[in-house]
């Protein structure tokens, strides 16, 4: 694994000294930094590093209540999030339910690793969702939090708030408020924090999908290929 790790960070690395470059040469050649697109177009359409398979990132464990679709899904999409991002809270509103279609067929494993690179209240927030998922609703609390397309405030991502959102949603509030302050919980989720940091991941969304990665909340057309495109690969 920690061959693994270095492998990825380095690959990420490499793409953003890759788009910078870019750039720079976008500046060179007179263009505005209105017009630049500072992000990869997509999966496709990157002519930068060559591309590691990343596949192993995926965990694929069959207790995991951060997922969504079959532990033997041919594809797997591994999303790194944080409960204050406003890209993150873009990319579920807008992109999320067109990657459920594909779980619910059974096409593709979804799975959340919260890195919390906003602080407290997104850890707090992430240990609350997983809370959730111990009661059979993450997905219920994960969206919740993200409700519009927009991130809380943090005086609603407070524990007083956090549990009562749970309330709202049906959890049992006692056994939620002690799984989210657990051992376990915090072990949980600080290894997912963990993973993203050990991959270079310092700023969210990032994914990688189906062995590739994706920055940025790029727009839904740019996923729904992907995993067309890895699905293809499958067969």
């Amino acid at each position: 694994m920690p061959i693994v790790v270095v492998a990825v960070a380095a690959l990420l690395i490499s793409l953003v000294v890759w788009q910078q470059m870019r750039a720079d040469t976008q500046d060179a050649e007179g263009t505005s930094g209105e017009e630049q697109d500072l992000q990869p177009e997509g999966p496709d359409s990157v002519d930068g590093p060559e591309q590691e398979d990343l596949s192993g990132i995926a965990q694929r464990e069959e207790d995991d209540v951060l997922v969504a679709g079959p532990v033997d899904a041919p594809v797997a999409l591994v999303m790194f999030s944080d409960y204050q991002c406003p890209y993150c809270a873009q990319w579920t509103q807008d992109t999320l339910p067109v990657m459920m279609e594909y779980a619910e067929a059974g096409d593709l494993r979804i799975e959340i690793r919260d890195v919390n690179v906003y602080g407290e209240n997104s850890e707090r927030a992430a240990r609350a969702a997983y809370a959730a998922g111990l009661q059979g609703k993450y997905w219920e609390y994960h969206d919740a939090l993200f409700a519009g397309g927009q991130i809380r405030s943090g005086k609603q991502l407070s524990a007083d708030s956090l549990i009562s959102l749970a309330g709202k949603l049906g959890l049992d509030t006692d056994e939620f408020r002690a799984d989210m302050t657990a051992a376990d919980t915090e072990e949980t989720i600080s290894q997912n924090a963990q993973l993203g940091t050990d991959l270079g991941v310092f700023s969210t969304p990032a994914f990688v999908l189906g062995g590739e990665p994706i920055l940025g909340a790029m727009p839904t057309a740019v996923f729904d290929e992907a995993v067309q495109d890895a699905l293809a690969k499958e067969e």
